[in-house]
């Protein structure tokens, strides 16, 4: 292969674009509109998980701030369509994520982001299953599916309670099964290890795996739900082992919304030239936002696992070492 070429095959990349279309032809059957967004923006993601490109401008001022940031996800603006009652809307588009590079990971990939109005995360999984499971038909494959909640998987899987489990059980669960350092890992971290080094790599392959309700303390920008513990709104879709979707039933609050803002760049580390400003758009923007559902899908994975890929560079025409 030379340099230059793709390093995905022509077939896997008329695959993609069947992929594409199936989506689009899958939403427009269901009534959602799709939209566009910008890659720039002003504001950007707090998450002291995520790095953030940032660039600068340097055009008339009466564009707005020179310091720009490249989106991570299409997430904030679409929920400003949101609240001005654009009605249910998904969007294809790149997002970039800084140092993340690899197997799995490519600095620059594909998001597909959905949201539908008077929907809860329940019903929202449901759809996406749906959507996956006719993309894998196409394809000739078949999935087994399975729902569960954040807590019954952890009792099945390893017989820890994940709420009510103290940190002293959950470093003796991690010290059994992952050689790492233990210093200064919180209760989220311990239970990330546990995830994903001990109970993601059981998941079979011909599997779609549905986990929903999640701590409240890894809730991000899901609601609350006071059940006997608080549980946060949210899950997440996996094909095997491989984590493909994200979503939530969207917090609306603003003051709620802006406080986890801050806490994250606290986190982070205020001042930092690598964090970005909250969006106060978006924060303006939540009193008008409707109750609704919403979900993040990586293609590029999706991809990986509908051809039976293991790199990136497999589905995609030019990866990030070959830009």
């Amino acid at each position: 292969m030379a340099d230059w070429d793709s390093s995905a095959s022509h077939h896997d990349l008329r695959q993609r674009a069947a992929v594409y279309r199936h989506i689009r032809e899958f939403f427009h059957a269901r009534g959602v509109l799709e939209v566009e967004t910008p890659v720039l923006s002003q504001a950007g993601n707090t998450d002291p998980n995520i790095r953030s490109f940032r660039l600068n401008y340097s055009g008339p001022a009466t564009g707005g701030p020179g310091s720009r940031w490249l989106r991570t996800s299409p997430e904030f603006p679409l929920k400003r369509l949101l609240a001005g009652g654009i009605g249910d809307c998904y969007e294809i588009g790149k997002v970039f994520r800084d140092g993340e590079f690899g197997r799995r990971h490519n600095p620059e990939f594909s998001m597909l982001e959905w949201y539908r109005v008077g929907w809860d995360h329940v019903r929202l999984a449901q759809e996406a299953v749906t959507l996956l499971l006719g993309l894998f038909a196409k394809s000739g494959k078949t999935l087994q599916t399975r729902n569960t909640t954040y807590r019954e998987l952890f009792n099945v899987a390893i017989g820890i309670d994940p709420f009510l489990a103290s940190n002293a059980e959950l470093i003796d669960a991690v010290a059994s099964c992952v050689n790492i350092s233990q210093n200064d890992l919180t209760r989220d971290d311990l239970l990330d290890l546990l995830l994903t080094h001990v109970i993601e790599p059981t998941f079979p392959e011909r599997q779609l795996t549905v986990v929903h309700d999640f701590p409240a303390t890894q809730c991000a920008l899901a609601k609350l739900r006071r059940d006997d513990v608080p549980v946060a709104e949210r899950f997440e879709i996996y094909i095997g082992s491989s984590e493909l979707a994200n979503g939530y039933h969207e917090l609306n609050d603003a003051v709620e919304q802006r406080q986890r803002f801050q806490n994250d760049l606290l986190r982070r580390g205020v001042g930092s030239a690598e964090t970005p400003d909250m969006d106060d758009r978006l924060l303006h923007a939540l009193a008008s936002l409707p109750d609704c559902a919403g979900i993040a899908m990586g293609l590029d994975r999706l991809m990986l696992c509908l051809l039976g890929k293991t790199e990136m560079s497999e589905v995609m025409a030019f990866d990030f070492s070959r830009a």
